[in-house]
């Protein structure tokens, strides 16, 4: 690396972590002040101080607001840098020697790549880690407080899942009311409890809902499990099944809790691995927008460098010395391509275009146009 790269790169790094750590800051700034109450007052409850409970709301927040800034202010860096070197005549001096603009900005369009690959590893493997954090706002951070349900199916079984209330922190339904696809003997159409607990896969029991406390069927202790179709259980009694209490039940299901009751919150937290596992969860029923997600999260990556590759030329091409001018540049080419790119996610949502085609156009439409403004970089 030589030293106009070495030099290059330190530019680059220290403008997008001055502009990240800003931007970070005043969101945080701005967020917890519109919620110190409640921060004020989950501090006391849990005896820990309200520090902690500040660093704990807004660690996963910080890894979030990464991906979502992430492009944007790659391109605001390298741009600020670039123009600060054309402001000071080094650009001048080193084309002067015969070092063409697209060697000159080499590192910081390799720094941009490797950002957006960090990016990417951030999506998939730290943000999935906070999925719980981030399902709940300031209001119920610590998951205590009741949420409506909404009444949901499980594709699978044909069960309708709806209930009063949830709580987060037990993963519970309040009153949960399970209705079932036909009537069955001894049982009927409808079981009713007082409350029901989600309960992940153990051993040989599959993932499902315990309710307790069941009020109807009233002999529910006396009631044969029940089959579906295919001859799998879906309710288990505790006459058949002796680790259930006599007011107890089981209703299998792959539906989770947080599937069940915060779905978008979960999407945006999940890995491209666990859209995909969804997708072919039969007990869910997703729409073209999680499709369209999994293609854009893809595509992502691709997406930042072209940014890239559409707001740099501009400063190099009339060789710029204005910082103001380019901040204005860099945000029409930001406007542009973020207005393309949601309307076109927008379209694939709503079944208007293929959910590939909604991800992939941008880059279909953009990259000639990337390509073709480049070629002044190259002299």
């Amino acid at each position: 690396m030589c030293i106009i790269d070495r030099y290059l790169l330190v530019q680059f790094i220290k403008s997008f972590l001055i502009f990240f750590i800003s931007f970070t800051g005043l969101y945080v700034v701005i967020d917890s002040f519109n919620n110190l109450d409640e921060f004020l007052r989950y501090g006391e409850q849990t005896g820990r101080g309200t520090l902690p409970i500040l660093f704990d709301y807004y660690t996963p927040r910080v890894f979030t607001f990464f991906n979502m800034t992430g492009g944007i202010l790659t391109l605001i860096a390298a741009m600020f840098t670039v123009t600060w070197l054309q402001r000071h005549n080094e650009m001048t001096a080193l084309m002067a020697a015969g070092i063409t603009k697209e060697r000159i900005v080499r590192p910081v369009i390799i720094a941009v790549g490797v950002i957006a690959l960090l990016g990417a590893l951030n999506r998939e493997f730290v943000v999935p880690e906070y999925s719980d954090a981030l399902s709940r706002n300031a209001q119920d951070w610590l998951g205590e407080s009741a949420k409506q349900l909404q009444p949901k199916y499980d594709n699978l079984t044909d069960v309708l899942i709806s209930g009063n209330h949830t709580f987060a922190n037990e993963m519970r339904i309040e009153a949960p009311k399970f209705r079932l696809p036909r009537s069955q003997p001894g049982v009927g159409t409808k079981i009713n409890a007082a409350n029901a607990f989600f309960k992940a896969a153990e051993g040989d029991r599959p993932s499902g809902y315990l309710l307790d406390q069941v009020s109807e069927p009233e002999n529910v202790a006396e009631a044969e499990s029940l089959l579906d179709a295919d001859g799998n259980v879906y309710v288990m009694m505790p006459k058949d099944h002796p680790w259930l209490a006599p007011h107890q039940c089981f209703i299998v299901s792959d539906l989770s809790f947080e599937q069940l009751t915060a779905s978008r919150e979960w999407r945006n937290s999940a890995s491209t691995w666990a859209l995909i596992s969804a997708l072919r969860n039969r007990s869910l029923d997703f729409g073209a927008d999680v499709r369209v997600e999994i293609h854009s999260r893809l595509t992502q990556p691709f997406l930042d460098m072209t940014l890239l590759l559409l707001g740099l030329p501009l400063v190099l091409k009339n060789d710029n010395r204005n910082v103001f001018v380019a901040i204005g540049l860099c945000g029409a080419v930001v406007v542009l391509f973020f207005g393309v790119t949601m309307a076109s996610r927008g379209l694939g949502s709503n079944y208007m275009i293929s959910p590939a085609l909604a991800a992939w156009f941008p880059l279909m439409l953009f990259v000639p146009f990337a390509t073709y403004m480049t070629e002044s970089m190259r002299s």
